[in-house]
């Protein structure tokens, strides 16, 4: 094993990149939501630039911007994951070289996107890349936001054999790639369960953390499910504390409060908690007066109004 990949475990919030009302980048207030996910709520870990973080919808020069933020943020109190990701392998190279300049201690590399290239491009994409990175990769097989080819677990146990990744973030409903990656190579990746709606199954099928956008909000909820299920071995106890969680995904899977995004959504609960939410990058609007209603009424009734309460009786 070329790293220590024993750092990379537990709860990694996908961090929100933060804009202000005129869609500028606003530093100063990522900095805040970044510095208390950290300070705060005791996230094990960033993820910077991913999905979460709208690196799609920023420049090159923005996202180079955010890496250098970081590194003056976090200051090494936890593993920085830097999203360098693109559609194409020299630009991925670029802001891969850019990232690992500003102290990454890890790249997160999304799946080519938008156009379809082959599998064995896509492999060879990844073997491009690690050859031009000094620190881990990790793959981020999220096919449906891609719109490209996923690898499979035997697929990508060979790219861990080849030292090509040494990270894997399974963003599915599903949490089959997990016990499957954890029996494949689970004593040589980390294995992060990449989505929102099976992460108490992900995590007790042997992903190592959890990496999502979620996490911006339901952190230390999140972080007491995985002592629970990892530490106390109790998954009884996990399942009680994400059904906890639940009510905020649902706000998004049932679309509770309208058709909004959710980054939107934990934009909003942030701002309810008094804490800087900033806006998303047009087109993810912010909620409406009326959306913003409803918001109250369902962190009220979950118990989400006061974060700090919402594991009492557990």
């Amino acid at each position: 094993m070329p790293y220590a990949l024993e750092r990379f475990r537990g709860i990694f919030p996908a961090a929100l990149t933060m804009f202000d009302r005129d869609n500028n980048f606003d530093e100063e207030a990522t900095a805040c939501h970044w510095d208390w996910l950290v300070t705060r709520q005791k996230a094990d870990g960033l993820v910077i630039t991913g999905t979460s973080g709208e690196f799609i919808a920023l420049t090159d020069e923005e996202r180079i911007r955010a890496f250098r933020l970081a590194q003056s943020v976090v200051r090494g109190r936890v593993p920085v994951i830097f999203g360098s990701g693109h559609y194409s392998t020299k630009l991925t190279i670029k802001l891969s070289d850019e990232a690992q300049k500003c102290g990454a201690d890890a790249l997160i590399v999304i799946l080519p996107y938008y156009q379809k290239p082959s599998k064995t491009a896509v492999i060879e994409h990844f073997r491009r890349v690690r050859k031009a990175a000094s620190v881990p990769i990790m793959l981020y097989n999220n096919p449906n936001n891609s719109a490209c080819v996923d690898l499979n677990p035997c697929e990508i146990a060979q790219l861990v054999d080849e030292d090509v990744v040494h990270m894997v973030k399974s963003t599915y409903g599903s949490v089959e790639p997990v016990h499957d990656l954890n029996y494949l190579v689970g004593d040589r990746m980390a294995i992060f369960y990449g989505s929102f709606l099976a992460a108490y199954e992900g995590l007790c099928a042997g992903a190592h953390g959890w990496i999502s956008g979620i996490l911006n909000v339901v952190t230390s909820a999140a972080k007491a499910m995985r002592h629970a299920i990892v530490v106390e071995n109790d998954a009884r106890k996990g399942f009680q504390i994400w059904k906890r969680i639940l009510p905020i995904v649902h706000l998004w899977t049932y679309q509770q409060i309208g058709p909004v995004s959710d980054l939107a959504i934990y934009r909003s609960i942030l701002k309810s908690w008094g804490l800087q939410g900033g806006y998303c990058r047009d087109p993810f609007f912010p909620l409406d007066e009326k959306q913003e209603g409803k918001l109250r009424e369902r962190l009220e009734k979950s118990g989400w109004s006061d974060p700090a309460h919402v594991l009492d009786g557990i």
